[in-house]
């Protein structure tokens, strides 16, 4: 492969966009890496930001609310659409893991289908010299 051209992008986050990913990723039944992998970004950064979460340096600023708290007047739209983007985030990761068995699933039948055509081809074999004799 060739070497980038151009100066190396880094990404600058929000503090909400943090907070909602450590959220999303504080789920018992949903990984740090599928989230991650939704995201777009590094499970290791996805990592740190929930080690500083835990550590309370990083904190939900008044513009995110919590999602297990009723919306009250006219952040009701706010709220919407934060659950309208975890609810899609979700799906992504879900989709996510799926592509994940999926794949391993591939890996396993090829493995498979490798073994069976080997396995013919040494039957073969041993029947041309057998009937040659």
């Amino acid at each position: 492969m060739g070497k980038p051209i151009g100066p190396k992008k880094v990404h600058r986050y929000s503090n909400e966009f943090k907070v909602q990913a450590v959220r999303l990723s504080l789920s018992p039944d949903i990984q740090t890496q599928d989230v991650a992998k939704a995201l777009d970004i590094h499970p290791f950064m996805l990592s740190r930001w929930k080690k500083d979460w835990r550590e309370r340096r990083l904190k939900a600023t008044k513009q995110v609310p919590s999602l297990a708290m009723p919306p009250q007047g006219k952040v009701v739209g706010q709220v919407d659409a934060l659950k309208r983007q975890v609810k899609t985030l979700e799906r992504k990761v879900q989709a996510q893991t799926q592509i994940k068995a999926l794949e391993r699933k591939l890996r396993a039948l090829e493995i498979e289908n490798d073994l069976l055509k080997k396995a013919i081809h040494f039957n073969l074999e041993r029947r041309k010299r057998s009937s040659s004799s």
